[in-house]
C-alpha cells in the first residue's frame, strides 16, 4: 500500500514493510529494561490515538515483559505531548503515538518541541479516514453534503487544527468548490458529539474511532478517503468515486525520546511483528478497518522525514506556510 496525503500527491519512496511472524506466540515475554512504559497521546479519550494504544496494550505484555499503561496530554494540537515525551529518558520507558499530525503541529505552529525532536521507532497500521454524518440527518451522500455547502456554505468538522483530517476536509473544499466552514476539535470525541447533534454537517475521522457509533446505527458514512472501498463497508464509495479527487490514508506508529538504544528498538521491531500476527488481535484491528502496516525501526525515521518534507511542500504550494 502507498500512503496518499491529500489532492494527487503521493508519498515519495516505497514502504517498506516487514514480513509478520507466523506461528503461536512465544511462551514467554520478551526481557525488557523497563517494568512500566508510558504510551503518551494528544487524542482526548476515546479519540483514535487513544483507542489505538489502548486496544494495542492489552496484546504487548503477552510478547514484553513490561506494564503499558496510557497517558492523555492534550493541549497545542499535539505539540504538550511531543514536548512531554522529548523531555523523557530515551530508556525505552515513554513513547509518543505517531500520526501526521505530530507532523502538521510541527510545520504549521512552529512549537518548541518538534517531530524533529523525537525518534520513530516502528509504524504499526495504516488507518482509514471517513466522511461521516448522523444517520438520522438530512444527507444520503457525500454530493447532498456538497449541494449543500454551495446553498448554504455548511459546517464540517475536524479532529484538531494541526491533522490529516483537516486536510483533508480543506482537499475536499477545493475540489468540490464550496466554502464551508471547517470547525476543529481537540479530539475526535468531541467533533463526534457535534455532528451526532446536528451542530455539524458533517465530520472526517478515523472509522475506527466512529466504530461502535456506527453499528449503533447512529452514524451513516458517506464516503472514504481510501484509494479503494472498505472491505467491511464495501457499499461506501471512496471520495474519488464520488467526483472529488482528494485520496489519503493515516499512518498510526510509535516514537520515543532521541536515543533509544539498538537492544529496545530490536524487542520492538520482533514484538510489533507478532502482535500484528495475534490471532485475536488480528481479529479486533481488522474489525475497526486498520490495516497491519509495519515498518521497523531502520526504516521508520526515513519514512517520516519523507512524508515531513512532502508535507511541508504541499502547505507551502497551499499558502499554509510561507
Amino acid at each position: 500500500m502507498k500512503f496518499k496525503t491529500g489532492l494527487a500527491f503521493m508519498l515519495a519512496g516505497a514502504i517498506v514493510g516487514g514480513s509478520l511472524f507466523a506461528g503461536k506466540a512465544d511462551a514467554q515475554p520478551a526481557p525488557y529494561p523497563q517494568k512500566v512504559v508510558t504510551l503518551v497521546t494528544h487524542s482526548s479519550p476515546g479519540g483514535g490515538s487513544d483507542v489505538f494504544l489502548r486496544e494495542l496494550s492489552k496484546y504487548l505484555a503477552k510478547y514484553i515483559d513490561a506494564t503499558f499503561i496510557v497517558e492523555n496530554v492534550q493541549g497545542g494540537s499535539g505539540a504538550k505531548a511531543v514536548a512531554r515525551v522529548a523531555a523523557a529518558p530515551a530508556d525505552g520507558s515513554v513513547f509518543y503515538a505517531t500520526t501526521p499530525t505530530y507532523i502538521y503541529t510541527s510545520l504549521l505552529s512552529k512549537p518548541p518541541k518538534t517531530y524533529k525532536d523525537l525518534e520513530p521507532l516502528v509504524n504499526v497500521f495504516a488507518d482509514s479516514e471517513v466522511v461521516f454524518t448522523r444517520e438520522d440527518g438530512p444527507f444520503k451522500t457525500l454530493q447532498d453534503v456538497i449541494d449543500h455547502a454551495k446553498k448554504d456554505r455548511g459546517r464540517w468538522g475536524a479532529a484538531n487544527p494541526a491533522s490529516l483530517e483537516r486536510q483533508a476536509a480543506e482537499q475536499l473544499k477545493r475540489a468540490s468548490g464550496v466554502n464551508a466552514a471547517i470547525v476543529t476539535h481537540e479530539g475526535g470525541g468531541d467533533m463526534m458529539l457535534n455532528v451526532l447533534n446536528g451542530t455539524l454537517d458533517i465530520g472526517v475521522g478515523e472509522y475506527q474511532e466512529l466504530r461502535s457509533q456506527i453499528e449503533a446505527g447512529k452514524i451513516r458514512v458517506l464516503a472514504t478517503f481510501n484509494p479503494e472501498r472498505l472491505p467491511q463497508k464495501p457499499d461506501v464509495p471512496t471520495v474519488k468515486e464520488s467526483g472529488f479527487n482528494v485520496e489519503l490514508v493515516k499512518f498510526r506508529g510509535l516514537a520515543g525520546p532521541k536515543g533509544v538504544p539498538e537492544d529496545v528498538t530490536t524487542i520492538w521491531d520482533a514484538a510489533i511483528q507478532k502482535v500484528l500476527n495475534d490471532p485475536e488481535y488480528k481479529k479486533a484491528y481488522t474489525e475497526e478497518v486498520l490495516i497491519a502496516e509495519f515498518i521497523p525501526h531502520k526504516d521508520y525515521p526515513a519514512f517520516v522525514n519523507n512524508f515531513a518534507e512532502t508535507t511541508e511542500g504541499f502547505l507551502k504550494e497551499t499558502g499554509a506556510i510561507k
